[in-house]
């Protein structure tokens, strides 16, 4: 059986103040025991989380990383630094990531080679843009994106990738993929996987995204092939986070 992981992407948002109220909170109460946590602050906060979440269930997540290992790069972060703050995943490929500062298919690779390398398990994200949706091009575009990375890893490498499929149209629109289209897409996610490993297919953690919140989170999370979120603006409310949380278990 696979253990849900409810990840909350802070995106650039958040504050010492909240760092610290989460911190409060999840050490007071008790979560379902079969789920996991994370929450991906801001770089500046890492720190400050780490110490926060200590006493909590709550895991460390950073947005992203840069490929190489140092140098020249200004406003970068390698897995290196990463791992010497405790981090335990990191988003890769996030549509936001893709669409605003160009990454391509190449570069995401490039990235979760990175993270497997400082230890770190890499969180790909993938989805199609409303476009791509009317066109008739989902299943294709986010296969592609898929394989891309998956086709180049080896068996001991995939078996510590997580993937979470966010329709762009649906991320931070208030607009939600249904249930049964978010299942079809993660269905088509394990089918393809199983052309790699069937034993690794039915292990892979598949994350819904997309303006998943504490009301749709228990019907989303009850679909088969749905393991867990990646929860943006939600993640910001400590109660509703918490909710999500609980409605995994």
């Amino acid at each position: 059986m696979r253990k849900p992981l409810i990840a909350g992407n802070w995106k650039m948002n958040g504050s010492k103040e909240l760092i610290e109220t989460f911190g409060r909170a999840f050490a007071e109460i008790d979560l379902p025991s079969p789920v996991d946590v994370v929450i991906h602050p801001p770089f500046p906060y890492l720190d400050a989380a780490r110490q926060a979440f200590v006493k909590t269930p709550v895991g460390l997540g950073a947005q992203t990383l840069n490929p190489l290992h140092s140098g020249a790069r200004t406003g970068e972060v390698s897995g290196q630094m990463l791992n010497e703050f405790g981090v335990d995943y990191v988003l890769v490929g996030h549509s936001e990531r893709r669409q605003l500062y160009h990454e391509s298919d190449e570069q995401v690779h490039e990235r979760v080679m990175a993270a497997l390398e400082a230890g770190i398990k890499p969180i790909l994200c993938v989805g199609e843009t409303l476009e791509e949706r009317d066109a008739g091009r989902s299943e294709e575009v986010v296969l592609r994106q898929v394989g891309y990375v998956m086709a180049r890893l080896d068996s001991a490498q995939r078996q510590q990738m997580t993937i979470a499929y966010e329709p762009v149209w649906a991320i931070g629109t208030g607009r939600t993929a249904s249930p049964a289209q978010a299942q079809q897409m993660m269905a088509a996610i394990r089918r393809y996987q199983s052309g790699f490993d069937r034993e690794l297919a039915d292990a892979l953690r598949l994350l819904y995204g997309g303006s998943m919140n504490a009301s749709n989170a228990k019907e989303l999370l009850a679909q088969q092939d749905i393991d867990g979120g990646l929860i943006g603006g939600a993640s910001l409310k400590v109660d509703d986070f918490i909710a999500i949380c609980q409605s995994a278990g």
